[in-house]
């Protein structure tokens, strides 16, 4: 199954784990950090933090490709939440996720 071996960081982000403590490694957990700033706080984001996901070995294309992802879904989400979409509960069987104040 593609993507199998990041089920268990899915999960553990999904879960509400800590950032911290989510089986990535140090690259990816700068990125993730990256995608958080984006989210939140885009006006944040520096010329440091940007250097520093290249010094962890991201290219220029890989950080335009995480932006236009998070600004993307962040994107889907704002308009869901506007027009009060909800998904089906047929798409989640396991229902809504800790980190968005599931069970």
């Amino acid at each position: 199954m593609q993507g199998q071996e990041f089920a268990a960081a899915a999960k553990a982000i999904r879960d509400g784990t800590p950032l911290e403590a989510v089986p990535v490694t140090p690259a990816e957990r700068l990125l993730l950090e990256f995608v958080g700033t984006l989210t939140r706080h885009a006006y944040r984001i520096t010329d440091a933090q940007v250097d520093g996901l290249r010094t962890a070995g991201w290219s220029d294309p890989q950080i335009a490709e995480a932006v236009y992802d998070g600004a993307l879904f962040n994107l889907f989400v704002r308009l869901a939440d506007a027009f009060d979409i909800h998904p089906q509960a047929r798409y989640d069987a396991a229902g809504v996720p800790a980190a968005l104040g599931g069970a």
